[in-house]
């Protein structure tokens, strides 16, 4: 499907070649995607239980009136 990846440099030098409108549309891609990931992989810890503890955590804090309104 793919090649092998792009080497850092590699990346560089075809973002360097990118017109003004290309290169626009990647940098905002670029700025959303780790977002994304970050996204995914908190899901991902939520459905594994990973965070169980924690929400049981800031449910009791907020049960005891120990949380403010933002």
């Amino acid at each position: 499907m793919y090649g092998s990846p792009m080497s850092v440099q590699e990346l560089e030098s075809a973002i360097t070649t990118l017109p003004a409108e290309e290169l626009h549309q990647f940098a905002q891609w670029f700025e959303e995607y780790p977002a994304s990931q970050w996204d995914e992989q908190i899901a991902a810890d939520a459905a594994s239980g990973k965070l169980k503890a924690l929400l049981e955590e800031a449910d009791a804090d907020y049960a005891a009136g120990n949380c403010t309104p933002l």
